[in-house]
């Protein structure tokens, strides 16, 4: 989704949000693990919607957000996309 229809949305916020270190905007106050894949990429983080989607949480935690998660989303909010590991 572009910024420009992000702020058609009357009921959303837009939320600068860092994935792999990288600031992504997207709009809040929550956001699925795809949505925030997408963004991601559309603003130039280097990663695929194939990768694995994770939030850092408090105490270096980590939870996975699979696509369809819907998670909350603030400015202090963190996520790691890593490719995912076929050799299981």
């Amino acid at each position: 989704m572009e910024l420009e229809a992000l702020k058609a949305h009357p009921h959303t916020h837009l939320v600068t949000i860092s994935v792999n270190e990288r600031p992504v905007v997207v709009p809040g106050p929550t956001a699925t693990g795809l949505q925030i894949k997408q963004a991601a990429i559309d603003q130039g983080v280097p990663i695929q919607l194939s990768f694995v989607l994770s939030e850092e949480k408090p105490n270096h935690r980590t939870e996975i957000v699979g696509d369809s998660d819907v998670v909350s989303v603030t400015k202090n909010s963190r996520f790691l996309a890593i490719p995912h590991d076929d050799n299981s």
